[in-house]
């Protein structure tokens, strides 16, 4: 899709070069680590932050990658300390804040969700401020941030103006979606205060390899799935999928495309949960794939991408996304199959 000749940092003359330095938060995650991946792969010195560097478990995925020991280096950095990126982001000419509070079971989402995604966000931009080679930030948001919302037109798909309604979000007790809209709103507001160039990624939901050894609530929830179990998958009703290469992708090339702007929505195909069962059902028969889900009464919805399409991204099928996602979690011997997909 991209050579990695295109995937760069901005140098004095204007031009694009792909021996930048790049900061990435939360380092160990399920798109942080496919992100690396792709920087080292394009020439990049990373420096990627994590909790305990000292964590062999959650790291070791890292530094087998092609040119970690050359040019990744693992920092310790917490979301909840102000100052704490401050050493990693210094002399970086990019970061890409994609670390984000683990969803779990909370009896009190505002003080477990909400304040660190908001805070942490803060604190990473306020460590970018001290920064005088930084270029340019791209914050990892999500689609859910554009779509939690019951007062639009199902005709005309949502676009990147579109932003989920923080009132639908507090009374349906939709903490993740709340979360990232209100962190992506006050990293708009303070970038726009400080000048800071930002660019921020509306991922759906994101399919494919998982490069950690311990998988994401997501990847989880996709294993569930492919397993019968419909629990988890139930309440997604109507949603947006991406391959997480793609994400990945879209990252750095809204990092390096100097014309880039605003908030760009990152997903190749929206179904419903029955379309989602009947594809997959069909193109893996061995897998107990559940064949009907019960009909939520959810707005339909499209989403428009051609924002993201007219820098040149073309995104791959949602065939090809769970393909790898499939053969990546069978190699991990996480589910079994009798015979290769159709």
């Amino acid at each position: 899709m991209m050579e990695s000749k295109l995937l760069a940092a901005k140098t004095m003359d204007g031009k694009l070069e792909s021996t930048g330095k790049v900061c990435v938060t939360g380092a160990s995650g399920f798109l942080a680590s496919w992100l690396i991946k792709r920087l080292l792969l394009s020439g990049y010195h990373v420096i990627g932050t994590v909790r305990d560097p000292g964590n062999e478990k959650k790291s070791a995925h890292l530094l087998r990658l092609e040119g970690a020991r050359e040019r990744l280096r693992l920092v310790k950095a917490d979301l909840m300390e102000e100052g704490s990126f401050d050493d990693a982001i210094m002399g970086c000419h990019g970061v890409f804040h994609i670390a984000s509070p683990v969803m779990k079971s909370s009896s009190d989402p505002k003080a477990e969700i909400l304040e660190p995604a908001i805070q942490g966000t803060l604190n990473v931009l306020r460590s970018c401020k001290k920064n005088p080679s930084l270029r340019r930030v791209v914050l990892t948001s999500s689609s859910s941030t554009a779509r939690a919302r019951d007062d639009f037109d199902p005709n005309i798909p949502l676009d990147e103006t579109s932003w989920s309604s923080v009132e639908l979000c507090e009374r349906l007790q939709i903490w993740y979606a709340l979360s990232k809209t209100l962190a992506e709103r006050a990293a708009w507001d303070f970038c726009n205060q400080n000048g800071i160039d930002l660019v921020t990624v509306l991922p759906a939901f994101v399919i494919g390899p998982s490069l950690p050894p311990e998988l994401c609530s997501t990847a989880s929830d996709v294993v569930g799935l492919l397993k019968g179990e419909t629990e988890k998958f139930q309440w997604h009703g109507r949603m947006g999928y991406v391959h997480i290469d793609d994400v990945a992708l879209c990252h750095i090339l809204v990092y390096q495309h100097e014309a880039a702007f605003g908030r760009y929505l990152c997903s190749s195909t929206v179904v419903d949960n029955n379309e989602l069962a009947s594809l997959l059902a069909a193109r893996y028969p061995s897998l107990p794939i559940p064949k009907r889900f019960e009909q939520l009464n959810r707005p339909y919805y499209e989403l428009n991408t051609s924002k993201l399409e007219s820098l040149g991204f073309k995104f791959k099928s949602i065939q090809e996304m769970f393909d790898d996602c499939i053969a990546s979690l069978v190699e991990q011997a996480l589910i079994y199959m009798s015979a290769t997909c159709s």
